[in-house]
């Protein structure tokens, strides 16, 4: 990972934040806010920033039948296709936890579809950005679109 700096600054919203960031971070505390996780009890909320510079938030949906669950990358992702983008240009994923909370697996292939392996993905608690890293630090080698990229 980046490394573990957070990102902040002078300039920044109340979390040290750039601007564009801290409507981010804004965006993924609402959503995890409305996080449904009565199983695990940890709420997770996203924000991904597309091509267009549009913002989109999701938050994960636990499910009895845990593999049901709607991880807050993915919601925030299905989002973004639903409007029309098809590009992630940087990710912020919030939780209440004491540690950062990366992506799982599934979620990293998720972003790997839209997003390239420089894309920064920050890794963030309630008080802001805890860990910055790229989504190639996170998934090294990703299977993609280029993977079906056939001999001429």
């Amino acid at each position: 990972m980046s490394g573990g700096e957070p990102v902040g600054g002078s300039g920044g919203g109340a979390s040290g934040a750039p601007p564009q960031l801290e409507e981010m971070l804004d965006r993924a505390r609402g959503a995890l806010a409305n996080a449904h996780a009565p199983y695990s009890r940890l709420r997770i909320g996203a924000c991904v920033r597309a091509g267009s510079g549009r913002l989109y938030a999701g938050c994960n949906v636990e499910n009895a039948s845990f593999p049901v669950t709607q991880c807050a990358e993915n919601t925030a992702i299905g989002a973004m296709v639903a409007a029309g983008d098809r590009q992630i240009v940087e990710v912020v994923i919030v939780t209440e936890g004491a540690e950062p909370c990366p992506p799982c697996g599934r979620c990293r292939q998720q972003l790997a579809e839209f997003a390239g392996p420089d894309v920064r993905i920050h890794l963030c608690g309630p008080e802001g950005v805890r860990v910055t890293a790229t989504l190639g630090e996170l998934l090294p080698m990703a299977f993609g679109p280029r993977t079906f990229t056939r001999p001429t």
